[in-house]
Order: C-alpha cells, then structure tokens, then sequence
C-alpha cells in the first residue's frame, strides 16, 4: 500500500511504510495494516503493518543471532558506527522533523527541537561506549584477588509512546548499542514512521542487520505484541515509556522470566512559586514547561503552586503571556506555537479535567474550549483555571494536555505536604531566592528530579527517571543509563606465593 504523504522531502527514500526487520523492509505475516493519521486534521496519510504476537518470535531470533556477533565488537567500533548514525541523522533532520510533525501534530519548530535534543544521546552515547569499566580488588581472604567484568545483556526491546518518539528511541537505543546489546523496538501506533527512519538509517551507519529492528502495530495488537516481547526467552532487557498502569503490567510480564526492566513512567507534576522568586525568571520557565507539545510531555507542569502573596500578579503575567505567545494551528505552519493533541481522547482527557474541575468551583481564566473553532484535527486551547483544590481530578491525575491549574499556598510546609501528596514522583519544580529553603526542598520534595529555579532540565548528561509509581532505573546520565544495559561477572582468583 503506498503512503499518501501531504509534503515533499528531500529524500524521499527514507519514508517507508513497512516493518524493519533484519536490514529489510518486512509485512505482518497476516497482511494486515493500520492508518496513520495527522492529528492536525484527522486526515490519513500512511499505513504501516499490523504485527501480531505470531509474527515476534522471528524477530527476537534475528536480534539473538546478530547479539552473537555484535557483543564482540570492538568499543571503539560501536562508538564509531553511532557517531556515523548521529550524522545521518543531522544530514536527514529537515525531512525527520517534517514527517514527525505529521505524525505528532508538534509545531515544526518543536520538532527540530526534539530532533536536537535526541541527537545529545547519540553523541553522548558514542563517548560511554569505550567508557565501560570493571575493576579490581583485594578481598579480606588471604592470596586472593576478585575481578569483576562487564559484559552486554543480550536482546533489549523498546517500548515507546508517541509525544517524543524520536527522543525516546535515541535515549534507549544509543545506550542499549553501546553497551553492545541488540535492540527491537515497538513504537506507537500513532508515531511509527519516525522511528522507522532511525532503524534504516543505523545500517547506514554500519550496524548489521537485526542489531536495531523495528516493528510496528496498531493499538488493538499493541497489548499482545508487547506481551510477547517481554516474555520471549531470547529477551533480556526490556524498557518501557508510558503511563503508569501499562508500566505496571509491563513490570508484571517481566517478572514471569526474571527480565530486566527500566519503567520511565507517568508524572504529576508540581510547580512551585515563592514569594521571593524571580517572577520573570520562573514565569518563562513555566510557559516553555507547560505548553511545549500542548503539555503532552511526562515532566510537564500538571499542578502550579503560587503562594498567596503573589498568587494575583503572578496569576493575570501568565494568562496575559499565554495569549501574547500561543497561537494554535498545524504544526506545519511556521507560525504555529501549539499543535494539536496527538490522539482524539487527549482531548476527550482534558475536557473532563477541566469539567470536573469547574464543576468542583475552579475557575476558567483562559480556554476551556475544546475543537477551537474551524481548526479540525484534535485541537484544545490553552486552558488556566484558578482557585484550584485537593480534590479535583487534575490535582490526583496526570492530565498531559494544555490545562493547567493555579492552586494558591500560604507557606513552605503547606505546599511541601501538597507537592508530595500523589503516588507519582517524577519531577518537582521550585523557584525561590532563599537558599536554605532551596536544601530544604530538594530533600524533601519527592521526585527523581527536581529542578531549582528551573524548568525543563533533561539532558543526555543528567541522569533522567522517577520515583514511587513513576518507575524505577535511569535513562541517560554518567554510567547508570548504560549500566541498564549491562550484567557485571564476578571472577575471584586465588594467588601462590607472597603479595
């Protein structure tokens, strides 16, 4: 079936509608397939295979085999063969951006800014790969010495949601081909194509066939198909990006083998605006964190805490600051701030979250509406509401979408206990000039990260996860991203002679 592409590319060979499988372009043994469609207008303009739990075991038996050859590639190889993909993927961007755009619904700016932040893991990973070390010590037995090696896993698998779905495989993949381990990946329904690009274009780069594979399946066949990679035998690692209840039932299928499982999961969380903050400095933190892909991103601002004292001032610069830098339309159009929401129950999401809310004595300062007018596609306004409480829907939930809530705190204490009082610990934002209630909060508060005075603060180089139900394991950062991908062997030798 030929894809019905809305634009042109430079190079039109990278879009593809198939599965990549052992270097090649491969159907579903059954034939069938699903749409894809851009959430700008609803509008259909690709079709990719619809794998099912039959058609996985093939797969995982291509990434056993090349595991067999590529666990013994040199690190310095792997390295170059990564930096070789990074380049590629600079090479091909404006056409990578264009199609992520289609798929996601993201501004085109935003997608080129992913892209950006993506191509940090190849680089970053490039450099781990001659990095992996052991060691060596001496033990409290006499005449002995215990070494300790690391060596790859074996076949990894990548599960990843459509909101970033060029950055979430380059974050799992880049590690998992360092550290020599193979990798199957299993992206979105809503988001295949890019991912596809990277597969095609890491053989360019030199890895052999089966070390990235890549197959794709529609949201009915996703449960069974993912089911199948976590519990075949072949499978070592698995890491997953989603909500939290899926995560959950991921953690669930590893268990039945024993497999390894990193779980980046949901995220409520909360944005915190002292007193004696610098308003300006913490006011563009918030718009850069909140509306970036129409708040479809795990590390959002979901609940804003603003203290009494500023709590009006602070409240009417966001709503007037919104409206001056939102401007909703396709993603296409260059003049595009805000997209649409990737899927039609994003919206349905955020219309309840804001219903219930109203319903509950919150106030609409700014949206609320859903459809946007003559806009189609899956559009929803920036929406703030005010006075906002404990008990409403977005205070327990994750809304992932351009609603935000201004909740109003009278001291430290108080909004510590607010802060932390949901099962999700991702990330928690603070902006305060004291610097013992700077300590005091990032003791206290109960994330993975928390950023000081700071919005958005992921990168390749910082270690990225949660804590309570928003997962466990690190992705990116300083050896404990490509530890993920890694068994440690322990030798112990005994020595003759005098030492």
């Amino acid at each position: 079936m030929a894809n019905h592409a809305p634009f042109h590319l430079s190079n039109p060979s990278l879009l593809q509608n198939d599965a990549f499988v052992h270097g090649a372009w491969v159907t579903a043994a059954s034939g069938a397939r699903f749409d894809i469609d851009d959430p700008s207008t609803g509008q259909v303009f690709a079709s990719c295979p619809d794998f099912e739990a039959s058609d996985v075991g093939a797969v995982v038996q291509s990434s056993h085999t090349a595991f067999q050859t590529y666990r013994r590639e040199n690190p310095r190889s792997r390295a170059r063969k990564l930096l070789k993909w990074d380049r590629l993927i600079r090479a091909n961007k404006d056409d990578l951006a264009l199609i992520l755009t289609h798929e996601s619904g993201k501004p085109l700016c935003e997608a080129h800014a992913e892209i950006e932040y993506a191509l940090g893991f190849t680089w970053w990973f490039a450099g781990e790969a001659e990095r992996v070390r052991g060691n060596v010590s001496t033990p409290a037995a006499p005449g002995r010495r215990v070494f300790v090696v690391k060596q790859p896993i074996g076949v990894a698998v990548a599960l990843v949601p459509w909101n970033f779905p060029v950055a979430m495989i380059l974050r799992k993949a880049a590690a998992a081909l360092a550290a020599g381990c193979t990798m199957i990946a299993k992206p979105s329904p809503e988001t295949p194509l890019t991912c596809l690009i990277l597969a095609h274009l890491a053989v360019q780069a030199g890895f052999a066939p089966g070390v990235f594979n890549v197959i794709t399946t529609s949201l009915k066949n996703t449960p069974q198909v993912a089911e199948a990679l976590c519990k075949h035998p072949l499978t070592k690692k698995v890491s997953f990006t989603g909500s939290t209840p899926i995560g959950s039932l991921i953690a669930k299928h590893c268990a039945e083998g024993l497999k390894k499982v990193t779980l980046e999961l949901g995220g409520n969380c909360p944005f915190i605006v002292f007193n004696d903050c610098n308003q300006d400095q913490a006011l563009e933190a918030l718009l850069l964190l909140k509306w970036r892909h129409a708040g479809q991103a795990c590390v959002t601002a979901n609940r804003v805490y603003v203290q009494a004292g500023i709590y009006e001032e602070f409240l009417d610069r966001l709503v007037t600051r919104t409206k001056e830098m939102i401007r909703l339309g396709a993603g296409i159009d260059p003049a595009t701030t805000m997209g649409p929401l990737t899927t039609q129950r994003s919206v349905s999401k955020a219309k309840a979250h804001v219903d219930d809310a109203v319903l509950a004595g919150a106030k609409v300062v700014l949206g609320g509406d859903a459809g946007c007018g003559s806009l189609g596609g899956y559009f929803f306004g920036p929406t703030i509401l005010r006075d906002m409480t404990p008990d409403m829907l977005i205070t327990r939930e994750e809304t992932f979408g351009p609603v935000l809530g201004v909740y109003r705190f009278a001291d430290e204490d108080e909004v510590v206990r607010w802060a932390n009082d949901t099962d999700m610990g991702l990330a928690s934002y603070f902006f305060t000039k004291d610097v013992d209630r700077t300590w005091r909060l990032l003791e206290n508060l109960e994330a993975g990260m928390i950023g000081m005075n700071t919005g958005n603060a992921s990168a390749a180089e910082s270690p990225f996860g949660g804590l309570k139900l928003s997962g466990y394991g690190k992705e990116s950062g300083k050896d404990v991203a490509i530890e993920e991908y890694l068994v440690s062997k322990t030798g112990t030798m005994t020595l003759e002679g005098h030492f």
